[in-house]
This record gives structure tokens, sequence and C-alpha cells, in this order.
């Protein structure tokens, strides 16, 4: 159980409570309780902060205490291998417990960035119009714990993204070819920028810290960190609207890449109609077979018992081939309404990613065109208020929160269809399964540290995988080689071709037809489909 977060003694209250008043007593403009409202507002968010992050802290912390982590560390302990292993899964705690701290933190995070700091730029800004100094400091300090929060965060994550890139890094050089060598060497690529970009970003909040505590202290050098916090702020707000603005274009080429693939219900056109003449071919030929067969029954001469015989043969191996060559049509015209599904879900994905790296990108400028504005006001007229930078921070936190709040919908969303309807996705041949109830799905729903293991983007992949495989899997031994070859054209343009797995065309295939190499293919392709 979390330790309880204790109220500030009676004391500490009176305190608090005098030095408003006072505050109150000597301002000279502005209605008295609508400045008693704005220093509670803000002290609330100030504290609200502050009690988030601490039982978010005392979650990770009891988290890291888990008797089944213990347990499965004194396993692996006693099962041997020495001190490789043991720094291994030690390395591993380290960074699960760094990675559920981070995802505590980051509801916190999102309520910073949405509204506490949008919220302390008007007060500063209606601090500044009225030359209210008791406003301005309170603005200041909550300012100050906004900051801290976002740094916490940032930190957190800057760390469980350098360990992460780290790990993959090995992984990739472990596995010098196929698809885990190209998953590894992409997250270890994206890892590693998030990891600089969240220590830019971890300097970032640090010079606004900065700024905020030379305003409580009311500092000469107030409008110099101003500056500095400024220009920091737009500078990380630019690289990550750059960083968006790349994403955008590799999203962008993976649409034009899988739509120059074509309507497989027009690509295979053709295929179908040989087909479904092979078909028309058999079903003549059967009833050719039976119309003899009738015949010979009808013979009377003495050797009508053989010729009975051969006709029954005939008739029962054309009724076979008339067979085979339906089922090949229809398996055919299911796996063309699987692969026009399948790309119709690759081109919906990066639609999907460009919308949200656009919104997510536009924030970051205009959070960045704000900074640029602060920078200059300090630079130019000292601390006086701001209303453009004010309406361009609060428009870009606006758009960031949007999209943050759209992505965590989506994702509460998928978890509980994960439990609540584990039919839907779950593989084919394999029993689903038991449905959870509402309350159970709800409560797995609001789990945000856990990631989607059975959604919708999984199910694709086994479908992908399925068509592009060899004889040898299970389930695509009846594939036409031309739909099988729609498939592999799909897995090029979804970035997972033999260039990007560092194999020769052969080789590839033959990591296809591997059964030892299924779950790692599957793995591949989901990640390729939800990333640009």
């Amino acid at each position: 159980m979390s330790t309880p977060i204790h109220r500030s003694s009676t004391r500490q209250s009176a305190a608090v409570l005098t030095s408003a008043q006072q505050r109150r007593e000597g301002s000279r403009t502005g209605s008295t309780s609508a400045r008693s409202t704005e220093h509670a507002l803000l002290a609330m968010q100030s504290r609200a902060g502050n009690r988030a992050t601490t039982a978010a802290v005392q979650r990770a912390r009891d988290g890291a205490r888990d008797p089944a982590r213990d347990t499965e560390r004194d396993r692996a302990a006693e099962n041997g291998g020495a001190s490789a292993g043991a720094k291994k899964n030690y390395r591993d705690r380290i960074a699960a417990l760094l990675d559920r701290f981070k995802k505590n933190l980051e509801p916190i995070d999102t309520f910073i960035k949405g509204f506490q700091t949008p919220t302390n730029a008007a007060f500063t800004q209606q601090a500044a119009v009225s030359a209210n100094e008791g406003l301005k400091h309170s603005a200041a300090a909550s300012g100050t714990s906004a900051a801290s929060g976002n740094l916490l965060t940032e930190a957190a994550g800057t760390v469980v993204s350098g360990m992460d890139a780290y790990k993959n890094m090995k992984d990739a050089k472990k596995h010098e070819t196929g698809a885990n060598h190209h998953t590894a060497k992409k997250k270890a690529k994206t890892k590693g920028a998030d990891a600089v970009v969240g220590a830019a970003n971890s300097g970032s909040y640090s010079a606004a810290i900065a700024k905020e505590v030379t305003k409580v202290q009311k500092a000469a050098d107030a409008a110099v960190a101003s500056e500095a916090s400024g220009i920091a702020s737009a500078s990380i707000g630019a690289i990550k609207g750059m960083r968006s603005a790349f994403r955008v274009g590799g999203a962008a080429r993976k649409y034009k890449e899988v739509k120059s693939l074509g309507d497989p219900h027009v690509v295979h056109a053709g295929s179908l109609a040989r087909l479904n003449e092979s078909r028309e071919q058999a079903g003549w030929a059967a009833a050719e077979a039976y119309v003899a067969l009738d015949a010979y029954w009808a013979h009377d001469g003495p050797e009508r018992l053989e010729l009975v015989s051969e006709a029954i043969d005939a008739a029962w191996e054309a009724m076979g081939e008339a067979r085979d060559a339906a089922e090949s049509l229809q398996r055919a015209e299911k796996d063309v309404e699987k692969l026009s599904t399948v790309q119709g879900y690759a081109k919906k994905k990066q639609l999907t990613k460009m919308g949200k790296e656009t919104v997510s990108g536009g924030g970051e400028s205009t959070k960045a065109a704000a900074g640029i504005v602060t920078a200059v006001a300090a630079g130019t007229v000292g601390l006086a208020s701001n209303p453009v930078g004010w309406g361009l921070a609060g428009a870009g936190a606006g758009l960031v929160l949007g999209v943050t709040m759209y992505k965590a919908l989506r994702a509460a969303t998928k978890r509980y269809e994960e439990v609540h309807h584990p039919e839907r996705w779950a593989p084919k041949g394999e029993t689903p399964e038991e449905a959870a109830s509402r309350k159970e799905s709800l409560k797995h729903a609001l789990k945000f540290w856990k990631k989607v293991s059975k959604g919708e983007r999984q199910a694709m992949a086994r479908e992908i995988y399925a068509l592009a495989a060899g004889p040898d899997i299970s389930g695509s031994g009846s594939t036409t080689a031309e739909m099988r070859e729609s498939a592999r054209s799909l897995l090029i343009a979804l970035k997972s071709g033999p260039a990007k797995h560092k194999l020769e065309p052969e080789a590839w295939v033959e990591t296809l037809n591997d059964p030892a190499k299924t779950g790692d293919w599957i793995q591949e392709i989901a990640e390729q489909l939800a990333s640009g």
C-alpha cells in the first residue's frame, strides 16, 4: 500500500494564510475576492502536482518490491550461469522499474502541460498587467512546481530510452540479419533519438525552473533567465517539430508505396479468371465422366463390369479435380479479400500517423514560436506582459494535449477490447481466453502502463505473414504463387524487404518459409505497420 500523504500542519496553514492576507492587504489594484481565488488556484495546482508526483514515486517503489520479481531473480541466481546473467537481470529490472515510474508520471505530465502551464502563463500575464507582485510570486511558485514535474518525467524517460537503445543495439549486433536484426536496429535508432531529444528537453525544463526561481526570489537577473528559458523552449520545440515532419514524410512514403501495389481485386482479376475457367473445365469433365458411366451401365456386352469399373474410377477422379479446382478458386477469392483488407489497414495506419504527427508537430512548432516571443520580450522590455506569447503557448499546449488524449483514449479502448472480446482478434486455430467482465475490462483499460498484445494490429500482421509465408508454414500451403508474390511486395512496401534485413532475396524467402522464425516475422510486421 502506498504511503499516505500527510496534510500540512495547522501552524504551516496559519503561516500561509497570514502571508496571503498580507499580500492581499498590500495590493493596490484588483478586487480582494478575485485575487484570493487566483492564489488559491495556483496553490492548489502546486499541491496537486506535488502530491501526484509523490504518489507516483511510491507506486513505482512498491512495484520494485514485488515478491514475484524477487522470486524470479532468486530463481535466475539459482540456475547459475554466473555474473553476466545476474547483471542482465539486474539491468532489466532497473529498466522495467524506470519505465513503470515514467508511465505513472505521464498522466501528471499531461495535466501539467495541458492545464497547469497555460494557466500559469495566464496568471503571469494578468500579474504583469496589474503589477500585482503577490500574484506574480504565486504564479512563479506554481511554475516552478510544474517545470519540476516535467523535468522528473522527462529525465526518467530519457534514461529509459537510453537503456532501450543500448539493449536494442546489442540485439541488432547479435542478430546480424533477418527480422530480429531489423526490428532491433529500428528500435535502437528510435530510442536513441528519443534519448537525445529527452536530454535536450530536460535542459529546457531546467532553464524553465531557473526562470521561475528567479521570479520567486525577485532576482536581478530574472530577465536573463527568462530569455534563456525562451530560447531553450524555442529550440526544443523546433527540434520536435522537425522530427514530426520527418515522421510525416516517412509515413507518406510508406503510404505511397502500399498504394502503388494497386487494388488486389484488379491486380488478381486475371488469375481469378483463370482459376474460374479451370473450375468450369473440371466441372464439364466430371459431367462427361458421369455421362460415360451411365452409358456403360446400359451396355450389355461381356466387358460391361470392367468398363463400368473404369468409368467409376474416371468419374471419381474427375469429381476430385472439380472439387480441388473449386476449392482453389474459393481460397484465392478469400486471399484476395484478406490482401485487400490488410492493404487498407496499412494505408489507414499511415494516414492516422500522418495526422497525429502533423497536429503534434504543429503544436510543438507553435510552442517554439511562443518561446521565441518570450525570449524577445524578455530581452527588449524585461518581464513585461506578452499576450502573444501566452496565446501561442496555450494554443501549442492545446494541440499537443489533444493528440495525447486521443492516443490515451485509443489505447484504453484497445485494452478494453483485448480482454472483453478476446475472440475478436484471437489467432485462428487457437482457443481464445475467457472473456472478462465489464468491470474487470474497465480496470484493465485503465492500466495505461500496459501495451496491447492481442489487438487488431497483431491480427493483421498474422494475416500478412500467412499470405507471404512459404508452403512449409501451417495454413499457407494452398496460397497461389501470384498471391504470395503480392503479399511479399506488401512486405517490401512496409520496409521489411530483403535489403532491410541484410539478406539476399533467396535467403529472405527462406526465412519466410521457416516455422522457427514465425514469431519474429509477426513481431516485425506489427512494428512496421505502426511505424512510418
